[in-house]
């Protein structure tokens, strides 16, 4: 994957929950992790008494977290909405050069900072709340 501009990663929101994804904003600074649980089954038979895990077993889950400013005055209501309401809407994150994840997402974090001569900036971090989608460019 070739450099690409940090200005190209979005975050978008199916925020009717209709299917149509609109961006919510452009992300300055961001993480997006992958995580898979093992379950570990090791018992005295093991060999050598290495640890053993179950193939396809554990929980798997993601979070995105960056911040930046939001697109419009509108973006900033829903998302606001959407962490008050604790509802959970399908998310997209599309990284440039890499592909989209999409599905379902709840905003657990929404901290709003902002100095006297700067623009208002946003922290956000959303956890998945189900089944994720890959598709890649």
């Amino acid at each position: 994957m070739a450099a690409q501009a940090g200005k190209d990663l979005l975050l978008k929101c199916d925020a009717s929950g209709a299917g149509g994804f609109v961006t919510m904003a452009g992300l300055r600074a961001r993480r997006i992790a992958l995580n898979a649980a093992s379950v570990d089954v090791t018992d005295a038979d093991s060999a050598g008494r290495w640890r053993e895990l179950l193939a396809g077993a554990g929980t798997r889950s993601a979070g995105i977290s960056g911040g930046g400013i939001f697109r419009d005055q509108a973006a900033d209501e829903t998302v606001r909405g959407l962490f008050f309401d604790g509802v959970i809407r399908d998310w997209q994150v599309v990284i440039p050069g890499f592909g989209t994840i999409t599905g379902p997402f709840q905003v657990v974090t929404l901290d709003y900072a902002g100095t006297h001569d700067g623009e208002v900036t946003y922290e956000i971090a959303l956890e998945s709340a189900g089944q994720l989608a890959f598709a890649g460019e």
